[in-house]
């Protein structure tokens, strides 16, 4: 693998990154929180942040308002708020993720008591951001956190999207699915969202905490039947779902319910801020570039199948003689039927090295904007048309891993991680594609 193609790459990607940092977009609406502040004559701030990008969020807000802030909780995921934070004015919970635990409920509950004792003076700064959904946790009564880990395990084995996943989450959870802007009403809620879901559905990114909820109990239990869930769904959570449904619980706050006339909910950044960043630095390094996609769903493997195809198409029927660049943006999703380690970008990496085996000239990148795929240390992978020829070369046989789902050994045995650490911020996945 050429050294110069993995350091475009590389480039391409940080460059992507910096468009969408959390700390600077925060930065830039700190006027907005004070402009609220003062016309509003509220008479107290209060900061909530969640989410894998919520210690830099909260860190500007420190920054620029220190003053009128009242106190505030933090809650994101091990491992993203590091000493440079140093945040004076919070508390700092690090919690679970994808799978909920204790933290997060202990976090959450100082959240929930903090909201409880605000009034109509009060203005929270609501700072969220990706990986919300299972950090913000608060099982709905009757229903325990080993219940709720349950059900997202399963549902996360058996390959739903964040729209399914969150559809369950929201109807389970007292915060999620616009019943944190309840708990807060009649405080004015100001709330700063970096999106890490596709079209950046403001009901999605989290569960919608502050946002109208649009699905129904109904809608949950559709999830589970259409995986095959209802026999194996634990008894509290589907007790819960059948009370709903027949009325005996009050569904999740719609559109038109006064408590959102005091909530504004803003899109600080997302996947298309991202991409758009990719491109123009790939132009500054000399390449033809083209987003191909920001919306890239689907079962992992078979995105990189279609990804491989169009690098190829590309190579084979190209004109100028400039290298190309395609740039795609999403987030797809892993059924896993085997028992190895990986995650979507490196399952995604794997599939593509599959299809471009022995094409020189083709390299891809496939990462997480946050740093980490799937449960590992690991943000995605880098591969070519040799990396096949490089694992058969030590025994390795990569379709076996592919159907185990050990992506992640694979790649650690060639050689081939794409390892960056926590990044601070999360808007989906990127893949970048190099053409020479």
């Amino acid at each position: 693998m050429e050294q110069t193609t993995i350091k475009s790459v590389s480039e391409i990607f940080t460059s992507a990154l910096k468009a969408v940092s959390p700390y600077e977009a925060v930065k830039k609406h700190s006027k907005n929180i004070l402009s609220f502040f003062e016309t509003g004559k509220f008479n107290r701030l209060i900061v909530i942040g969640f989410g894998k990008a919520a210690c830099p969020m909260t860190r500007a807000v420190e920054d620029n308002l220190m003053a009128l802030i009242d106190n505030g909780v933090v809650l994101t995921k091990y491992g993203h708020c590091d000493s440079l934070c140093n945040l004076s004015k919070m508390t700092v919970y690090e919690a679970g993720h994808p799978i909920p635990d204790e933290n997060g409920v202990r976090g959450t509950d100082e959240i929930i008591q903090l909201l409880k004792n605000a009034d109509e003076r009060t203005l929270v700064a609501c700072l969220i951001s990706g990986g919300g959904s299972a950090l913000l946790v608060s099982p709905f009564d009757g229903i325990s956190l080993n219940e709720k880990r349950d059900v997202t395990q399963l549902l996360l084995q058996k390959g739903a999207d964040i729209f399914e996943l969150n559809t369950v989450r929201k109807h389970i959870s007292k915060v999620k699915g616009g019943r944190l802007a309840e708990i807060a009403y009649p405080a004015k809620v100001f709330s700063l969202i970096l999106s890490d879901v596709i079209g950046d559905r403001l009901d999605v990114i989290a569960s919608g905490p502050t946002s109208p909820e649009i699905t129904t109990y109904n809608d949950a239990l559709k999830v589970l039947e259409k995986y095959g869930l209802m026999d194996r769904c634990p008894h509290g959570i589907l007790d819960v779902l059948c009370s709903g449904t027949n009325g005996l619980i009050p569904e999740t706050p719609k559109e038109g319910n006064k408590i959102f006339e005091r909530v504004e909910n803003i899109i600080i950044g997302s996947n298309r801020t991202a991409l758009a960043a990719a491109k123009k630095k790939a132009e500054e390094l000399g390449f033809d570039a083209e987003i191909v996609s920001a919306e890239i769903t689907g079962e992992a493997k078979e995105i990189g199948k279609w990804l491989a195809q169009k690098a190829i198409e590309t190579k084979n029927t190209k004109k100028s003689n400039r290298s190309v660049c395609l740039i795609s943006g999403g987030e797809t999703t892993v059924t896993v039927t085997g028992s190895g380690l990986g995650g979507r970008n490196m399952e995604l990496a794997l599939s593509v090295a599959i299809e471009i085996d022995s094409i020189d000239g083709t390299t891809l990148l496939s990462a997480g904007t946050d740093g980490t795929d799937g449960p590992t240390d690991a943000a995605g992978a880098i591969v070519d048309g040799q990396t096949i020829a490089k694992a058969e070369a030590i025994n390795i046989n990569p379709d076996d891993y592919l159907r185990n789902n050990d992506s992640y050994n694979f790649f650690k045995k060639i050689d081939n991680l794409f390892i960056t650490g926590p990044t601070g911020t999360n808007v989906m996945d990127i893949q970048i594609v190099i053409i020479e």
